[in-house]
């Protein structure tokens, strides 16, 4: 059983170059995506990624918020998975928030740019694999 899974969890997810993360379609079907890590995280409860507003996945989660993010660390072959809900977020403080250098490439207009959003994925349970065992947990607020 992991002591401290917020340390454990969120050590793992800051070494990853890529996260996936799950909605749900129209048809009630799982999808899953490949991004970039996420670009901001308040412990392993809230996550923040930058999107195009005109993506399917935006579309999905206006639709219907569950969805999934997970983490895999090749490898030593463990990963997480953390279950939860996306708001699709537009405002520009939060746009602003998490806006990089060198955005213009995904969003040519900057931080305004009307196809730049921002997903929020706030977790509530969690499942840890590692040494072909896995362990599901309640994800509590950030102790920072």
């Amino acid at each position: 059983m992991m002591r401290n899974p917020e340390q454990t969890i969120g050590n793992l997810i800051d070494k990853q170059g890529v996260s996936f993360i799950g909605s749900v379609d129209s048809d009630g079907f799982p999808n899953m995506k490949a991004m970039l890590p996420p670009r901001k995280r308040d412990g392993i409860k809230e996550f923040w990624f930058s999107t195009n507003t005109s993506s399917m996945r935006v579309t999905q989660y206006r639709e219907n918020p569950k969805a999934c993010i997970y983490f895999m660390d090749k490898r030593f072959f463990r990963g997480v998975m953390l279950k939860g809900r996306v708001e699709v977020l537009e405002d520009s403080e939060t746009k602003e928030m998490i806006w990089r250098e060198g955005d213009t490439v995904y969003y040519p207009e900057g931080v305004t740019d009307p196809d730049y959003c921002v997903l929020k994925f706030t977790a509530e349970t969690g499942r840890y694999y590692s040494n072909f065992k896995s362990e599901d947990f309640e994800v509590k607020p950030c102790t920072n």
